[in-house]
């Protein structure tokens, strides 16, 4: 296992571009220069449009990201964000704080959860441990094999439907009805 040095060092080296997603003007600018200030490059994303072109055209190492969002949930854009590139972490920075919410969280991919006012230490530490996470497990894992490893499972509309195990317990839409399921736990 890493020490704490070692992983504070890897951190600064796989973490360098990160992508808020947040339409408070004052939150994302104390972001953006708080992030700045401990050697990161920040791009600022106002709703999920900017969002995902930001994502798709500047792949951030990290994002973290609202929930509340004109047009489209932050819930919807990490999904999407997770569907295109899944080993980018990230974070939801909110003020929702129900058992719900953080379930629906982890369900479309997220990697964190922190409530808004935030300790921008807290923050900053929660940068460090989600991404050394992400990436040990993306390339450190043994049984990485067995996350390509396929289920079978069926929507209730009888489409027969094919996700990698790694998908286990998160949301997807039917390509046939578009009803949202839960991509079941055990085959």
């Amino acid at each position: 296992m890493a020490t704490n040095e070692t992983r504070f060092d890897m951190t600064s080296s796989i973490v360098n571009h990160i992508l808020v997603v947040d339409d408070e003007q004052d939150t994302a600018l104390f972001l953006k220069k708080l992030l700045e200030e401990h050697g990161y490059h920040v791009t600022i994303a106002k709703d999920g449009g900017q969002a995902h072109s930001s994502f798709s055209m500047h792949k951030p190492d990290f994002v973290i990201l609202d929930l509340i969002i004109p047009h489209e949930s932050g819930f919807e854009i990490c999904e999407r964000m997770k569907q295109k590139e899944s080993d980018v972490p990230i974070l939801i920075l909110t003020a929702i704080d129900s058992p719900e919410s953080r379930q629906l969280a982890k369900r479309v991919g997220a990697d964190g959860y922190l409530l808004k006012p935030f300790n921008p230490d807290e923050l900053l530490e929660m940068i460090k441990e989600i991404s050394n996470e992400v990436w040990e497990h993306d390339h450190l894992d043994s049984s990485k094999e067995d996350l390509d490893e396929r289920i079978h499972f069926y929507c209730p509309c009888g489409k027969k439907l094919k996700v990698r195990v790694k998908h286990r317990g998160r949301t997807m839409t039917c390509p046939s009805c578009q009803e949202a399921l839960v991509v079941p736990l055990h085959d």
